[in-house]
Order: structure tokens, then sequence, then C-alpha cells
């Protein structure tokens, strides 16, 4: 259904009518996030310039009773961005500035539409950086960090978005504008800052993020070690870690990553190897030494078959493109896969890759692997081929997989977030009570239910079909069956 052209008109008042999208193939561009499986076309896209504009943008939606999804880069895995089909998206591409870097207080106030490369690059000068590292961090902004609570390869040491946001400016469903924390970080009462960031646009848009900032390490130390198996390189992760060293980044592949990485950037890695890991130490330089002889005693007596140790600044820009490109990589290994997050204790690392193994086997299916070693944040990719049918299996054993973490002791989500993948699954892993607590705090800040409808919590239309527009079955097309 149409949204009326006097609800157009009060987007285009609201805004101008060239930053409203109307167009279907331009609005087709904004179908899905980094979750290309799940896609809806919105009905119209705004485009604002600034703060203000996103808050009139949302105050016609509270009147209107229009829902809407806020959009970023539209990197994101698990369907958070799908757009609404009777509803708006409203990208905060726009919203792009560097608003004020402080050497003295070491934070930054930028907004949404800022990537975290970007943040690091303007701190860089005053011998500063922005520690949460995404594997996407040149194209992923800063709204999408705050939205999904977003990790990375350095979460291990320096942990989530959450640890290093201050304060947010926010516009709420009513297009009511609010200051979340405080600009030191130490506040009074109730903790609406960390409640709001990792709701995953259901609680309102982030137009202004006030970040810490921290001092670029002295020394930073980097090794890329081969294993027999993934048993070995997991007993590795759990004795560094026992040892009282606390790395930077504990990076592992297997062997299908490494073989899709190596074949798109070249970084040296060795082809046909079981495992992988990269392990990174930074800090004062003798803290660093002391560590890396420490790391490499234990990789070595846990049957390393090859120590690659960066020797310089180049040679560890080439480890970590390998590791940051496996994603995109395997798109050269199966035309199609599915990305999966979900969290299991270091220690059942071996035992998890082994069951999500026969899982695939199972299933006919190849499952690559790539994760956060050091904190047991997977990122198992689910390989398949949407032209050869495969499509529901995949989508089948992604979703058991996440399950699978919950029963092993872990979570759904480590940093890509819930959104429309793994609502569904909510109930594995929280009771009843929990998830009405969560669905009272999201009525409390959007109780008409207008901001990201039909994410994180589980529904029962979305858990029994595909999201978007209703497409008939092809025995209902054929008249052999009715639609009730």
């Amino acid at each position: 259904m149409a949204l009326p052209l006097t609800v157009r008109r009060a987007f285009e008042k609201a805004l101008n009518p060239h930053d409203v999208l109307t167009d279907l193939v331009q609005c087709r561009a904004y179908e899905c996030d980094g979750l290309t499986g799940y896609r809806v076309v919105p009905e119209l896209v705004l485009l604002p310039r600034d703060a203000a504009q996103v808050a009139a943008a949302v105050r016609v939606c509270a009147e209107h009773r229009v829902p809407f999804v806020a959009r970023g880069a539209g990197t994101g895995l698990s369907g958070g961005a799908l757009p609404v089909a009777d509803g708006v998206v409203i990208s905060l591409a726009r919203l792009k500035r560097i608003l004020e870097v402080d050497p003295v207080d070491r934070r930054a106030v930028v907004e949404p539409g800022v990537t975290n490369l970007e943040i690091t690059a303007a701190a860089a000068p005053h011998g500063l950086y922005y520690a949460p590292d995404p594997s996407s961090q040149q194209v992923c902004t800063i709204g999408g960090n705050v939205a999904e609570n977003s990790g990375g390869a350095h979460c291990l040491k320096y942990g989530f978005t959450t640890n290093h946001v201050l304060e947010m400016e926010v516009v709420l469903a009513d297009g009511s504008v609010v200051t979340l924390g405080t600009e030191t970080g130490d506040q009074a009462g109730p903790d609406l800052r960390g409640v709001f960031l990792g709701s995953e646009g259901t609680l309102g848009i982030t137009t202004k993020i006030t970040v810490r900032l921290l001092r670029t390490p002295e020394s930073v130390r980097t090794l890329l070690a081969d294993f027999p198996s993934v048993g070995a390189a997991g007993d590795v992760v759990s004795d560094i870690v026992g040892a009282g060293i606390v790395p930077a980044a504990v990076e592992m592949m297997d062997t299908l990553a490494i073989e899709a990485a190596e074949e798109a950037v070249h970084a040296g890695y060795t082809v046909g190897v079981p495992a992988a890991l990269i392990v990174e130490l930074d800090g004062p330089e003798a803290e660093c030494d002391a560590g890396f002889a420490q790391v490499k005693e234990i990789c070595e007596r846990h049957g390393c078959t090859r120590l690659h140790i960066a020797g310089s600044a180049e040679e560890r820009a080439a480890i970590w493109r390998g590791r940051k490109a496996a994603f995109a990589a395997v798109g050269r290994i199966s035309p199609d896969y599915f990305v999966q997050d979900g969290v299991v204790p270091r220690t059942r690392l071996a035992e998890v890759l082994g069951r999500i193994g026969d899982m695939g086997d199972e299933a006919g299916l190849r499952v690559a692997n790539v994760f956060h070693a050091g904190d047991g944040n997977l990122h198992p990719l689910v390989l398949y081929s949407s032209a050869a049918g495969e499509t529901e299996r995949a989508e089948h054993l992604s979703g058991a997989i996440a399950e699978l973490c919950v029963e092993l002791g872990g979570s759904l989500s480590g940093e890509h977030g819930i959104g429309t993948d793994k609502a569904c699954s909510m109930p594995k892993m929280f009771g009843e009570d929990d998830l009405a607590t969560m669905a009272r705090v999201r009525s409390a800040f959007d109780p008409h239910g207008l901001c990201n409808p039909g994410k994180v919590l589980p529904t029962p239309r979305l858990c029994g079909e595909r999201p978007g527009r209703y497409k008939p079955h092809p025995l209902e097309e054929a008249g052999v069956i009715e639609r009730l």
C-alpha cells in the first residue's frame, strides 16, 4: 500500500524534494544490507543532510504512523537494516563530519556517517587512535557500530563499541532529541547510554557520538602461525590467555578461509594448512617482548608447523589484509554464502568447530571459519549455490549453528546483532519473561513500534514467513490452493 501523497509532501517539506527518493530503481539500492538473502524495497528513501532534518523526518513518521529504518553504510550482516515495504529508510550517509578532536581529553565528536578509519586518521596526528576495529572499518560507519555494538579483531583487549562511546545525541521515535551519557562517560542514574547502544535501531537514531581515543601503542608485535589441526590452534588460544597474556588480537582461520583470502590478496598464508592463528600484542616495548616470547613458546609447544613474525609495518599490514579480506574473498570459492555470528567459551572452540563440520557434512554444504578466537566469537560462513537450490538448506544450517552456540554455553551474537536473521532464535537464549522485559523497554522508547520494526524480538509473522511483500505460491497461482 503506497504512502498517501500528503505524507510524501510532508517528507519533502521536512527535507527537500531532491532528498526524497521515490523512484523504484533508486529505492531498490536500499533493499538490503550485507545479508543479501533478505530483500524489501522501501516506499521512500530519505537523505537528510543534518541532525535537524533527521529529527524533522522522524516527526513526520510519528505524525503519520510511518515505520522507518535507519541505515548507515549497509555493511551489517544480520538484516538489521532491512527496510519495511510500506515504510521509509532514513539514510545517515550524508552526516559524515568530524566535529571535534580533543587531544587533551582524548575524545572525538563525530556524526554517524563517519567511518572508524576516518576517526583514527583524524586522531593520528595527535598520537591517538580509535580502538574498535571491525574488519570492515574502512567502510562501516560509527552510527552502525553504535547500533550493533560492533567489536572486531582487537576487542579481546580493548572491548567493544560500548567501551569507547561516552555520549550520544539521539532522535527518539517521536522526533524529540535527547543526549544519553556524558562527555566524560560518568553519569548518575540509569545507564540509558548502555541501553541504547546495541539496540539495533529499535529505540531511535543516533545523530552525534562522542568517542574515547587511546594513545597509539609504543610497540606492536604480530605473528602468523600454522597448525596441523583446529584443535591444536584452539589449545594455543586457551594457553595464551591462561598464561595471563592479554593479546590485542587472536584470530583463527581454517583451510577454506585461508584459501579464499590468499587467492584474493596474496597475504603470504599457507594454502592447505588446517588452521592458522594471527596473534598480535601491543603496549610498552618491554612488555610486548616478554609476552611475545611466551606466545612463540606456546605455539611451538602445540606443534606449530610454520611461525612467521612480521618484521615490518608492511608485513604486519599484509597479514591483516588477508584476515580482513576473508569475508569478501569467500565469494571467489562460492557464489553465495551466509555469514553467521555466535559466541562460545574459548575452551569449547575445538568442540564447536568439529560439530559445525559434522553439521555441514550432513547438510551437504561447506563451511569456512574465520573468527575472533580470543573471545570465542565465531564467524562461520555457510557456502551454497542458490542456482542449485541450496538456499533453504544453507539458511537452516546457518540458524542451527547460531543455536548450537547457545547450547554450548555461548550466545547468538557477538557483534553482528540479531536483526532479521536470528530473531526467531531468541527464545533459545531468553525466556518469556526476558523477552517481555525487552519488549517493555522497547515500548517505553517507541510506543507505536515505528523504529526498525520486525527486528531482534520474535513475532509470529516473521517467524513463519520471509519478510517483504506477499508472494503467492506457484500452486496458488495455478488455482490448486487458496490463501486463507
